[in-house]
């Protein structure tokens, strides 16, 4: 499954933890996706959301993506990653 990376943002608060948020296309697939993900202290215990980007596409692609979040650890890093790399300096 091939993925472009469109967008990545990070956020850390002492109430919802690290927030990160990944906008990104798959190849052969037609609406964008984004992928929302969450932990408490910034290490290995992710939870995450998968929605369309945009507006609506197929359940079929959507879910496929899903299994592969699951399934494979590092095509969720790549995404984890990502955000990590955006995360905004706390002031």
């Amino acid at each position: 499954m091939q993925v472009s990376l469109l967008n990545a943002r990070m956020s850390h608060s002492e109430d919802t933890g690290y927030v990160g948020i990944v906008q990104f296309e798959v190849a052969g697939h037609k609406q964008p996706y984004e992928v929302t993900i969450q932990s408490d202290n910034c290490r290995n215990n992710w939870s995450y959301a998968l929605n369309f980007s945009s507006q609506s596409g197929s359940e079929e692609e959507i879910q496929a993506v899903d299994e592969r979040l699951e399934e494979d650890d590092a095509f969720f890093e790549q995404f984890v990653a990502a955000a990590k790399a955006a995360l905004e300096p706390t002031t």
